[in-house]
């Protein structure tokens, strides 16, 4: 399988499960989706989407050591934010490859994400940035960018879930 023959659907695929192992919190399997090198960003709500972590202030910057620490926190009983864990639903649509190059495709999607936890449901609105390559094991997404577009986190507070 190369770049050039990946199709539409299958990267839905990909984004499909995505969503479905971070709602059903299998979080271990989520990681599985990404590469050895996998990152994971949140820019903040007001600095530009394509901005660097290492200039610009992130909600989330993390590495793929960084993603371990945080799944592992959250399976934690003591991870008193999620526990007892959110209930979310991960709503995604407009699925479009944007570009693809030799070894990897550039991926974007709108994103709606409903996370209800004590009689609260929050609503986290925006988009989502992958850059996806092809491996032996099938489709893996080398890094993922969450930009929200909320004008902040306010009424929602802070992101303890994985976008």
């Amino acid at each position: 399988m190369n770049v050039e023959a990946i199709t539409r659907g299958e990267v839905e695929e990909l984004m499909f499960l995505e969503a479905e192992l971070l709602d059903e919190w299998r979080l271990k399997e989520w990681l599985n989706l990404f590469t050895a090198d996998g990152s994971y960003f949140i820019p903040a709500t007001d600095i530009p989407p394509n901005a660097s972590p290492d200039t610009s202030l992130f909600y989330v910057a993390d590495d793929r050591f960084r993603m371990e620490q945080r799944v592992e926190r959250l399976l934690k009983r003591t991870a008193h934010a999620e526990f007892p864990r959110s209930k979310t639903r991960h709503l995604v649509s407009n699925v479009r490859i944007r570009a693809r190059t030799a070894d990897e495709l550039e991926v974007g999607a709108a994103v709606l994400t409903f996370r209800t936890k004590m009689g609260l449901t929050e609503t986290y609105i925006g988009s989502y940035r992958y850059r996806i390559v092809v491996t032996a094991d099938g489709l893996r997404i080398r890094e993922k960018r969450c930009i929200l577009d909320m004008d902040g986190l306010r009424p929602n507070g802070r992101i303890s879930i994985i976008l």
